[in-house]
């Protein structure tokens, strides 16, 4: 199964820094992936920043779009109602910078409005932890120079902070506590997995959210059946 996977990205960065293997991975499996531009940074730079976000959207095979109000609430709620994706992934409501708990809040939002139709939401985090990780991507070296060659497009950026390390030090980190934090402690790990994305996957279903089921992301089933005995804690 395949369709529309909506990433919310708080900064033009964000997508080759949040979730970018589990997007890429999406990709390769025949799903759309569309990435909303939720802000381009300050006044100062924002046509920089823009030139650099199409550049690494197009080099990481990501459709972009900018909509007209650069609000969140706006952009999220438009780009669902019109798009009617499968998946949403964007930050977590729980992250430190008030940038990505401000766009977590509005896809919180647009989901609510979509009621008993409301497509699932992956979280991510990168000022902060998961508190419920349920999904995990795992990946190897080629993928990991593809992110990285979609993040070298931010320029301006990794002049200020470089984020390739904290790309590829956290995904290196993630692959040895994937096992343990969704399958439970004393879970073996795989030293075949060089690299992961861990992410929160919450599922709709009568009102309220369901925790999905721990599990590495099979991108070819991508949609698998949620963990039914448990509620998303808020």
């Amino acid at each position: 199964m395949s369709g529309i996977v909506l990433h919310c990205a708080p900064h033009p960065d964000d997508e080759a820094i949040g979730a970018p293997a589990t997007l890429m991975a999406l990709r390769d499996a025949g799903w759309r992936v569309v990435n909303l531009a939720c802000g381009l940074g300050g006044p100062g730079r924002r046509s920089q920043r823009e030139a650099e976000l199409r550049e690494a959207c197009r080099l990481a095979g990501f459709e972009l779009r900018l909509p007209e109000s650069l609000d969140p609430h706006s952009a999220v709620h438009e780009a669902i109602a019109e798009l009617q994706p499968k998946v949403v992934v964007s930050p977590g409501p729980h992250e430190l910078h008030p940038a990505h708990a401000l766009v977590a809040g509005a896809v919180r939002e647009g989901l609510a409005a979509c009621g008993e139709g409301a497509p699932r939401w992956w979280m991510w985090a990168i000022w902060g932890s998961l508190r419920q990780p349920t999904l995990a991507t795992a990946f190897g070296p080629s993928r990991m120079r593809e992110v990285l060659t979609a993040l070298e497009a931010h320029e301006g950026e990794l002049e200020r902070n470089d984020y390739r390390r904290l790309v590829e030090g956290r995904a290196a980190m993630s692959a040895s506590l994937a096992p343990e934090l969704l399958f439970g402690f004393g879970s073996p790990g795989d030293p075949g997995i060089d690299y992961a994305e861990l992410l929160t996957e919450a599922v709709p279903r009568a009102g309220r959210w369901l925790l999905g089921g721990p599990r590495w992301l099979d991108a070819k089933a991508a949609l698998a059946p949620p963990a039914e005995a448990e509620a998303l804690v808020e």
